[in-house]
């Protein structure tokens, strides 16, 4: 219940959201009421007894972007909307969200009766989808399932400096997440990593049972993980392992029967044959609505490529596209220039004043330890003791000898 209200008073206290009406709900009429009134006046109403863990009910609404409704609109179609489903009697909230351009409302109500069942919970989905759909007809709005939406999902790199980075994230991770199609979770990692967020696996036991979890981080432009990691369960079950898991098995059907790769692979097959150097392939793949992240060991090597299609919304892995299309293939591609690139850079070094290559810092020490090994005893370069001190030792032998006599 907090989790829900804070979401949407965050919002209020943004100047991003307004409460459009309540439902049955105890409060104040002006409409200035905080989360700890709304807290008190659905637990009122709410039975102590609860037989379902999930007694809170938050609904989103989205109109297509080019349906511009009234607040009264959006009123009517909340109150129509939760009567269908069979929650019209029941406390409720309703916040009306403005910090897209896609105008959008969010409900918050109890879906429980006075015994703590919830109340008419079956094929809730199914008449949810059948609702709008009554819906957009009545009002005269675009269909959602027949129209496929061209904007890209709202997705915003992270930008740690800008605070309140647990936020930033989960809508960056829940975008990503349910607004792409990834099959493996390295594809999910690389579709983060570009908007500066890093998800890693963990897995240990608690209790003696094996449990598995993700941990999402911000990242800075370098790569580099900033600031403290969010567990997934922090953020919502909707982003954690198994949710996740699901959404991969998910996608590889939805990939395999809509023939969604077709399109990533045309046009990265043309792309290769037209780009002169590694720099020039991601421009030209990043005008076509596709981006490209190279992953490479310390030495240069590439050893992993995967492709974003930001149009067809797919994650995709070099290897899923084709033996011609792997990891190796662009590291003998680009191991001419990424050698050009280690030799500029040493010439870059040698052109500098008072620059010593470490072959010559290593010869120089050498010629010292030559130099000064016997005066300090070690011998270490293997050569004869200077002749004055090999004097002085064989003098100092003889007296020695002659007092033994």
């Amino acid at each position: 219940m907090f989790g829900a209200l804070a979401y949407n008073q965050n919002k209020v206290d943004s100047e991003e959201a307004k409460v459009l009406f309540s439902n049955r709900m105890l409060l104040s009429e002006d409409g200035n009421f905080s989360i700890g009134e709304c807290m008190r006046s659905f637990e009122m109403q709410m039975p102590v007894q609860l037989s379902t863990k999930k007694p809170i009910l938050h609904i989103s609404i989205n109109p297509h972007p080019e349906d511009v409704l009234t607040d009264q609109q959006l009123s009517d179609i909340a109150k129509e909307y939760m009567r269908k489903l069979g929650y019209g009697d029941q406390p409720y909230l309703v916040y009306k969200h403005t910090d897209i351009d896609r105008h959008h409302i969010h409900i918050v109500g109890l879906r429980v009766d006075e015994n703590g069942k919830p109340l008419n919970d079956r094929f809730e989905h199914r008449r949810s989808k059948q609702i709008t759909r009554e819906l957009e007809k009545k009002y005269g709005l675009h269909p959602a399932e027949r129209k496929e939406r061209a904007e890209r999902p709202e997705l915003k790199k992270v930008d740690y400096a800008a605070g309140d980075v647990k936020h930033q994230i989960g809508n960056t991770v829940k975008a990503a997440c349910y607004g792409y199609r990834f099959q493996s979770f390295g594809e999910y990692k690389a579709l983060l990593a570009a908007y500066n967020v890093c998800a890693e696996e963990v897995k240990g036991e608690i209790n003696g049972k094996p449990y598995q979890g993700i941990v999402y981080s911000a990242m800075n432009d370098k790569g580099e993980k900033t600031g403290n990691p969010v567990k997934a369960s922090r953020i919502g079950k909707s982003v954690g392992y198994e949710a996740v898991q699901r959404r991969m098995e998910k996608s590889g059907e939805v990939i395999r029967n809509g023939k969604l790769k077709e399109r990533t692979r045309k046009i990265v097959a043309a792309t290769m044959q037209t780009a002169r150097s590694r720099k020039e392939l991601e421009q030209q793949l990043r005008k076509q609505g596709i981006d490209v992240v190279f992953r490479q060991n310390d030495s240069g090597r590439i050893y992993g490529v995967t492709f974003i299609d930001h149009d067809s919304r797919v994650v995709l892995n070099g290897s899923r596209l084709g033996k011609e299309y792997s990891a190796n293939v662009f590291n003998e591609l680009y191991s001419d220039e990424r050698k050009t690139d280690i030799r500029q850079e040493q010439s870059t070094h040698q052109e500098q004043p008072n620059f010593i290559s470490k072959a010559d810092i290593v010869s120089g020490v050498a010629s010292l330890v030559s130099a000064f090994g016997g005066l300090l005893g070690g011998g270490a370069s293997g050569g004869d003791e200077p002749q004055d001190i090999a004097r002085q030792k064989r003098k100092k032998k003889k007296k020695r000898t002659r007092r033994i006599d």
